[in-house]
């Protein structure tokens, strides 16, 4: 009796890497979709994770908005100034409440401002309210790629006004809608 060892031929070794090459590229692929799925999610996750830090950080500001003007040396600021820069978004400076940090020693008020500079959101914050034309401010970006800011204000008319104050009105406006563009057509 003999007994024939039989192996694999040369054509189905090669017929089976051939199917393992092709497995192995749709699974490599299908990995590389996942991780650029992942990639994507995260850029997006961030992205309004830091809108949201910006409107609570906005909104947080505006409530405590205060309608005592401020002396700059001899002259004398509103309460609440808004007006449209030359690139065609909305600037605020307004007098809130309180410093800056809770752990700051206490003081009348803070002067705070919300502009648009090359592309980023800022915050500026002065060191008080009153003070010598020299102080200077310090600006805080909070998010870049912005394509435009809005401040609309509500008059006690009922209509919106881009820029305040206005003559007849309060010193603060009755409400602000704020509009974010951002770069990337949001």
């Amino acid at each position: 009796m003999r007994t024939t060892n039989r192996g694999f031929t040369l054509i189905e070794v090669l017929v089976a890497l051939a199917i393992l090459a092709i497995a192995a590229a749709l699974a490599y692929r299908g990995t590389a979709a996942l991780v650029d799925g992942e990639v994507r999610l995260t850029a997006e996750a961030t992205r309004w994770r830091t809108l949201d830090t910006v409107f609570t950080r906005l909104e947080a500001d505006l409530r405590q908005a205060q309608p005592r003007p401020i002396r700059v040396g001899a002259a004398q600021e509103p309460a609440w100034l808004a007006a449209t820069e030359a690139h065609g978004s909305s600037a605020i400076v307004f007098s809130r409440a309180g410093p800056e940090f809770d752990a700051d020693p206490g003081t009348a008020g803070q002067r705070v401002a919300y502009r648009v500079r090359e592309g980023a959101l800022e915050v500026v914050y002065w060191p008080g309210l009153d003070r010598a034309p020299e102080t200077r401010e310090t600006a805080w970006t909070l998010m870049r790629g912005v394509a435009r800011l809005r401040i609309d204000h509500l008059g006690t008319d009922g209509g919106w006004r881009d820029t305040w104050p206005h003559s007849g009105e309060a010193a603060l406006p009755r409400a602000v809608r704020i509009v974010l563009a951002l770069d990337s057509g949001e």
